[in-house]
């Protein structure tokens, strides 16, 4: 009676398994990596427009993924705020939120007054389009529009600085 019931458990989860992977395959996204083109995006920015990754074309680009209540985001954002005041203008930052609200980024920014320029990635497209797995994350594309670098975990104002000198040639 048992043996019956125990290869009908194996059969089921045989089955199941090749179900699992192959809804895997049929369903995995491309998405990009250091070394490949970086994927162009238009995302909502704090001022209600929106920003485009090809409006920093020609330029060593950073991007950052955070989230206001994650605590290793909130220890690294002084070190990002002294980089967007020493070098934002030649190599532009950008904050890129997914799933909070403009409202909620503005309360926590205090009206940035930083001047930031946060974005915001409500349905994770582009985030995973970058396979972005947590905050925070960060990236810097060189002026070709090219991946150079992936980064988890908090970072300084020097490592942003030594990377974007590193790719602007």
């Amino acid at each position: 009676m048992k043996k019956p019931i125990i290869k009908l458990f194996v059969l089921v989860l045989v089955i199941s398994m090749f179900g699992f992977f192959g809804y895997s395959l049929v369903t995995k996204g491309k998405h990009t990596d250091v070394g490949d083109q970086a994927y162009s995006f238009v995302l909502p920015n704090y001022n209600g427009t929106t920003t485009q990754l090809e409006d920093f074309k020609g330029k060593v680009v950073i991007l950052n993924y955070f989230a206001s209540w994650c605590a290793p985001c909130k220890e690294e954002f002084p070190e990002l705020a002294a980089f967007q005041k020493d070098y934002g203008i030649k190599y532009p930052l950008l904050m890129i939120n997914r799933g909070e609200t403009v409202d909620r980024i503005k309360k926590v920014s205090e009206n940035n007054k930083e001047g930031m320029t946060y974005l915001f990635d409500y349905n994770a497209k582009v985030s995973k389009q970058f396979n972005v797995t947590g905050q925070p994350e960060t990236f810097v594309i060189d002026k070709q529009g090219i991946i150079r670098e992936h980064y988890n975990g908090p970072v300084t104002e020097m490592q942003l600085y030594n990377w974007a000198k590193k790719y602007d040639n």
